[in-house]
């Protein structure tokens, strides 16, 4: 029999009802919430497959096995330029040189009748340059002994008539000792080739360990120059600075350049930052130019990072990264803020440091967004911007300041070069004579001097080298 609903028990269903309501009402707010996380993940997972997709592409591009030097073919037809050729200053004929001799030729009688001939004018001139195939020679110096007669003194000569012939007791002369160094240091060449090009051509053989000897002697006469050239480089108000690998008896190892426009100078070191201070000194207070490297930033004095490599960076990050419109916008900022910074120019020094305060800001500002974005591809270069804006923009506020480190760079080239033939040194001996002479030769070629030239006067007096 059915009986009715007490309050009590009318109650108790209401409090069942309200119970189940709001367990589905936690369990709507749980759905709710998991869907919002699972939307997040998705959208994490769809930007990370992009960057796996991206590095792949990079990987599968980066490599090439073809020729070396060769750059990995496009897939475009080459084209030839259509563009018109630039009008030559002068002539297409070849500027004679002035001669040295000149050899008449005339025939002495008529071919038909045979009369004598005589007289005549220039019908035309041809000229031939050739070389003259001079054997070496050798130089035997009789020291003559002579008796006085009035005090019975015996007189000598002494080693002082040499000076200038021969450096201390070696028997290779000043001319050829410099000829070996040059065709080492300047033409970059093995010393095999030296040996083989000094028989073929002059007929003179000297062996591979005498040839080591007579480039470990240039270099302890040109010690003290290459000093010189450090004092010259701690007093100069724009030093560059880059360093490159450079192995010895097979151990890695850094060289490292400091340069000016008319200075180099190069040692071997580790990689570490006390090779700045030994070769800057304490006496060094001008603008250091020098990539991101971190050896180079406890230096105190004022700095300019290079803008070449930033920009190069930024550029390989955009090739990683096509499609990120983020970036590009970002990438195309912060060229226009480089060349707008270029461009400037006023002869103000103060309006020039309150523009460089300006552009350092702007910059600042298109970073920031993406310094803490942990999905920001460009979160690692703004993050660099950030630490170094006060070494990027120094250029504008002294002009004399380059924007790039390229002058380091192209001071490398030719030791790189060498380090490409030779593989590297084999001692501290070779190692040592290898950074004395190629601050030497280097100092020279930066000062566009005659090597062979410069090299002989050294020789002939090392302390008293007008050139450096």
């Amino acid at each position: 029999m059915e009986r009715d609903l007490t309050t009590a028990d009318r109650d108790a269903l209401l409090a069942i009802i309200a119970e189940h309501e709001a367990l589905l009402a936690r369990e709507q707010a749980t759905t709710t919430e998991q869907q919002v996380t699972i939307a997040a993940l998705q959208s994490t997972i769809a930007e990370l497959q992009k960057r796996i997709a991206a590095l792949e592409r990079r990987l599968s591009g980066g490599g090439s096995s073809g020729m070396p030097g060769n750059k990995p073919a496009t897939g475009k037809p080459a084209t030839r330029k259509t563009d018109a050729k630039k009008k030559r200053p002068h002539g297409f004929a070849r500027v004679r040189m002035v001669p040295t001799e000149q050899v008449e030729h005339a025939v002495d009688a008529c071919p038909d009748c045979g009369t004598h001939l005589f007289g005549g004018w220039v019908q035309r001139t041809r000229e031939v340059i050739e070389i003259p195939m001079v054997p070496v020679r050798v130089i035997a110096h009789v020291f003559v002994a002579r008796e006085c007669p009035v005090c019975g003194k015996r007189c000598i000569p002494t080693e002082e008539v040499l000076e200038g012939a021969v450096v201390g007791q070696q028997r290779l002369g000043v001319s050829l000792v410099s000829v070996i160094a040059t065709l080492r240091e300047e033409g970059r060449l093995p010393y095999r080739t030296i040996q083989w090009l000094l028989e073929t051509y002059y007929g003179l053989h000297v062996s591979v360990g005498g040839l080591v000897a007579v480039i470990h002697g240039v270099a302890r006469q040109a010690k003290q120059a290459v000093d010189q050239i450090r004092e010259d480089i701690r007093g100069s108000p724009v030093v560059h600075g880059d360093e490159t690998g450079w192995r010895q008896d097979g151990e890695n190892g850094y060289v490292w350049t400091f340069s000016t426009p008319t200075q180099r100078y190069f040692v071997r070191r580790g990689r570490n930052k006390e090779v700045v201070d030994e070769v800057l000194g304490e006496s060094f207070d001008g603008v250091l130019v020098s990539d991101f490297y971190a050896a180079y930033d406890h230096y105190p004095g004022l700095h300019q990072r290079c803008w070449a490599h930033l920009l190069r960076d930024i550029h390989a990050l955009c090739a990683v990264y096509p499609d990120d419109a983020g970036l590009e916008g970002w990438a195309a900022a912060v060229h226009t803020l480089y060349h707008e910074a270029k461009a400037f120019a006023h002869p103000d020094e103060r309006v020039r440091e309150r523009q460089r305060l300006k552009v350092e800001k702007h910059l600042l500002q298109a970073c920031r967004p993406f310094v803490d974005d942990p999905l920001a591809v460009q979160a690692r270069l703004c993050r660099r911007i950030h630490r170094f804006i006060r070494e990027l923009f120094l250029f504008v506020q002294y002009p004399e300041v380059p924007s790039e480190n390229n002058a380091a760079e192209r001071s490398l080239r030719h030791l790189v070069t060498s380090r490409k033939i030779s593989g590297g040194t084999r001692g501290d001996n070779g190692t040592e004579s290898k950074m004395i002479l190629s601050s030497l030769f280097g100092t020279w070629r930066a000062m566009s001097l005659n090597p062979f030239e410069q090299c002989c006067q050294l020789l002939r007096s090392p302390a008293k080298s007008p050139s450096l």
